[in-house]
């Protein structure tokens, strides 16, 4: 990375956080307005695949990525939850822990100027640019299926909470 290109304050890195913040409160806005009902059904085709477990493993993809890049740097691991019991409130819950895991990896990131640690097996850039992205990314694409898993078992979610994903100037506020 071009040293130009480089982060190496937390006043350069305080943007990548408050845009991380925004799409973690994207997520737990999209996890705290699913149907109860949804929660515990299967995805079709996929019996061993429910709604819970989608949702819950954005949490335990974020503590597996805490683990693998900031453990050996004094990086608090959070705790995985049980992908087939974990409550909609509980997940909540948990996915604010996992989110300052990921903050304090961002955070690491800037005071090795710019540079995350590599974990043992990762699949984008070390810079924090690609960083962010990639998660960012991930708990998109996980929203997406859920709306979609949502609508395809017969419910869909109102307008307003479909449109209230897409507000990122309130959900930076949040």
């Amino acid at each position: 990375m071009k040293d130009a290109q480089k982060s190496n304050s937390l006043g350069d890195v305080c943007p990548l956080i408050a845009a991380w913040n925004t799409s973690h409160h994207t997520t737990i806005y999209l996890i705290e307005n699913l149907p109860p009902e949804l929660w515990s059904m299967k995805v079709p085709g996929y019996p061993q695949k429910s709604i819970r477990r989608i949702a819950a493993h954005l949490h335990n993809a974020r503590c597996g990525w805490v683990k693998s890049i900031g453990e050996k740097h004094a990086v608090k691991v959070p705790k995985p939850v049980d992908l087939n019991r974990i409550s909609q409130s509980g997940l909540v819950k948990a996915l604010d822990r996992s989110s300052k895991g990921i903050v304090d990896l961002i955070k690491l990131g800037a005071s090795r100027g710019g540079e995350i640690p590599a974990a043992f097996w990762q699949n984008f850039p070390t810079d924090l640019t690609h960083f962010l992205c990639y998660f960012v990314a991930h708990e998109a694409h996980h929203r997406g299926q859920l709306i979609m898993l949502a609508r395809q078992l017969g419910h869909r979610l109102p307008r307003d909470i479909e449109d209230g994903l897409w507000q990122w100037k309130k959900r930076s506020k949040e």
